[in-house]
This record gives C-alpha cells, structure tokens and sequence, in this order.
C-alpha cells in the first residue's frame, strides 16, 4: 500500500525548500503551496509508512535550519496516488507554444497558429512551472524561431534527463525531426511515452532508459538540453561537451545562480573558443555554450547577455 507523508513548513521558507528538494533529486517528493492561505507542505509518496519515515529521516537534514512541522502519514488508494501531483501543474505559454495538464483539456482556448503541448506528469519533474525547465524551454523555442524548416529538420536535438518529456516534445512540436531524450528513472520515460501518445506524437521523440554516457554515445548533436543539477553537470563537462556537433549548442539549467560562475569555469576549461550566454530567473540560471563551426553562424543569436567568450 502507498503512503503519503505530509510536513507543513514555513509559507516564507518555500523557495529554499524548493531549491533544497531539487537539489535532493528524488521525484518522490514535491512542494504544495496555498498561495491564499500563505501555507505550504512538503510531501511524499513511498511504498509503505517505514520507507516514507526513513526517506524523511534522510530528506530532514537537507532543510539546512527551516523548522518543519510534524510529519502526517496516512496511506493512500490508487485514485488518491493519482490525483495528488495535480495540484502542482498549471498552464503556462512563451511564444506560439503553449503547455497545458492534460485534464485541462476543453477548457484551454489556444489560439490560431499556436501549439499546445497537453502533458501529465505524473511524479516525474517537467511541467516548465519550475524557473529550470523554464529557461530551458524557452531557449529551444527561440532557437526553433530562429532557423528554418529545412535547418530544423536537419538539427538532432538530445533531451539529457527527460523528465516528464517536455523539452523533448516540445523540440517535436517546433518541427525538430531527429529528437532523442534519456532518463535513468524508468518512470520518467514511461511518463514521456505516455505524453507522446497523448499528443499524437508516439514516434516522434527516441525514448530511452540511460545514463549520460550511454545516452550521448552517439554525439553529433546541434542541441543538446542538459536541465540536471550543477555538480552532475560539472562532473560529465566532458561527456556533455562531447556529444555536440560543430556549430551546435549545448543548453544547461538545474543551475543556482550562485552556482553559475563555477559550472561556467569547469566547462571554459573544457571548451575553449566556445561562445557562451547566461541567463538568471529567480535564483536560478541556464547557460548556453555555442560550439564554433568555419562558416556557419551560430546556433543562437541575439542572446540576453554574454558571460564569456573566447
């Protein structure tokens, strides 16, 4: 039997709490706020009361000071486990793309010459409400305005930690053909596949259960979306960098902003003469390195700010 375990917090400790649970990179957990009410909830889902205690046990340290209350436990049906994400979701768009849950479909009006990309996450990360997946979405639709259909078709574009498929997808919608996307959360590519198919998409994107090496074996991307946290991405700088083609770009978030100059430095040592730009939302931030090509422009263009260039 699932169990859910429920900790209020403080309603002004909800942006460190956040930061804090992606940080902890268990999709298990999640952060329910009422805006209304000024309160806010830590809560998880586990199989069974003594995993949701011990996973607690484990997840409390990781608050740095914020003063939890005590946890609530009460053991859940299938339609309770499967109701209790949507809180979380709501509709948001940037440019002609618009994502929208999936059980909200009827009642979105989007209009003549947008797309909408209808998504159910589930318990995996990814419904661009969070600033990560933000960044990184709206760098692919500005990339996606800036070429032309022939150019986007001919671009390989790799989803490195799909999520709930939505940066995948959404290369898909913007008319990228040769899509791939990896997770190592079986979970998350059974959710990615499954909003293929909501949105008539199944076959479109390359789905797959992989870690970063084996995801990017292959190489030769001209897009690459990496939105995973800092250290795991200075940690594969090389393999990351690795997987671009000349005259691609390598896209980044799950970056705090504070943690920004650092992930640059690792990845400047890895790749000389490589263009950069950056980008901060709230305390978070997205890089984007440019690979160089003789006689090609590069991927970007009219970036909101350069950090470095060589």
């Amino acid at each position: 039997m699932l169990a859910e375990i429920k900790v209020e917090i403080p309603h002004g400790a909800v942006g460190q709490v956040e930061d804090a649970l992606l940080e902890a990179g268990d999709v298990r957990w999640s952060l329910l706020e009422d805006a209304i009410e000024k309160r806010a909830w830590i809560v998880g889902i586990f199989e069974g009361e003594p995993l949701a205690r011990a996973e607690w046990s484990r997840l409390e340290p990781i608050l740095a000071g914020i003063p939890p209350g005590a946890p609530v436990l009460r053991e859940l049906g299938p339609q309770d486990w499967a109701e209790s994400y949507k809180e979380h979701f709501h509709a948001w768009q940037f440019g002609r793309l618009h994502w929208v849950p999936a059980w909200e479909r009827g009642k979105i009006q989007v209009p003549a010459g947008d797309a909408v990309l209808w998504l159910d996450p589930g318990m995996a990360f990814g419904t661009g409400n969070h600033e990560t997946t933000r960044l990184c979405v709206e760098r692919l639709v500005r990339l996606g305005e800036d070429q032309d259909g022939a150019s986007r078709e001919a671009t390989r574009v790799v989803d490195a930690g799909c999520g709930s498929g939505i940066l995948a997808l959404s290369a898909a919608l913007l008319g990228f053909r040769d899509v791939a996307a990896f997770d190592i959360d079986p979970e998350a590519v059974r959710v990615s596949r499954e909003n293929a198919s909501l949105n008539g998409l199944g076959g479109s994107v390359e789905f797959s259960v992989a870690d970063l090496p084996s995801g990017l074996a292959r190489g030769g991307a001209g897009v690459v979306l990496a939105n995973i946290q800092a250290d795991i991405l200075i940690a594969s700088a090389r393999t990351l960098i690795g997987a671009v083609a000349p005259g691609g770009a390598l896209i980044m978030s799950g970056i705090l902003a504070v943690e920004r100059d650092t992930v640059l430095a690792a990845f400047r040592a890895g790749a000389p003469g490589w263009g950069a730009e950056s980008r901060v939302l709230g305390e978070w931030a997205d890089i984007v390195l440019t690979r160089p090509a003789a006689g090609h422009a590069p991927l970007l263009r009219g970036g909101t700010g350069s950090v470095w260039a060589d």
